[in-house]
């Protein structure tokens, strides 16, 4: 009966590490088979990213078309309190008010919603081992921030946490 019972116990034993493998491997796939090297959903780009790169500054580059993150409190427009509008870096299209901006806190320059919605888009962004809600330009597919739900609650709840860089001013 005891050797039954052990022979019984390690095939129950191989059974469950097979199971542990499967479901391990099958996470895996999950959490990876929908992005590339960087971690990034993929997005489709308006032109290839050869041309960006010409058309960009580096960093520029580094932000709107590798997904890049400025440093906080270390970025142009986190501070700015001028009167006008923040256009897209890329296309001069007009993203951002300055009647939309507030204060978040974080170090980024952060907006309760853009000009006109049809111009961004939201994503998944599963980067950096988190789920988020990545903003791109809409007619470009480039990477202007995220958006969060922790915006001022009078004004619809949201904060689009933006990149100076991925920006420009333009005073009124």
């Amino acid at each position: 009966m005891i050797v039954i019972h052990k022979k019984q116990t390690l095939k129950n034993e191989q059974v469950m590490k097979k199971a542990i493998l499967a479901i391990t491997i099958l996470t895996i796939i999950t959490a990876f088979g929908c992005q590339n090297s960087s971690g990034q959903a993929k997005r489709k780009l308006s032109k290839p990213a050869a041309e960006w790169k010409k058309a960009l500054t580096p960093n520029q580059y580094y932000i709107m078309v590798e997904s890049g993150t400025e440093p906080p409190y270390k970025n142009d427009y986190w501070n700015n309190h001028e009167k006008g509008v923040y256009v897209s870096a890329a296309t001069g299209d007009v993203l951002f008010s300055s009647e939309d901006k507030f204060d978040s806190g974080t170090g980024w320059p952060s907006f309760v919603k853009a000009v006109d919605s049809k111009k961004v888009a939201i994503v998944t962004d599963n980067s950096s081992g988190m789920s988020r809600d990545e903003v791109i330009e809409k007619s470009t597919g480039l990477h202007l921030g995220h958006v969060f739900g922790d915006g001022p609650a009078d004004r619809g709840g949201k904060r689009f946490c933006m990149n100076s860089g991925a920006l420009k001013f333009i005073k009124k």
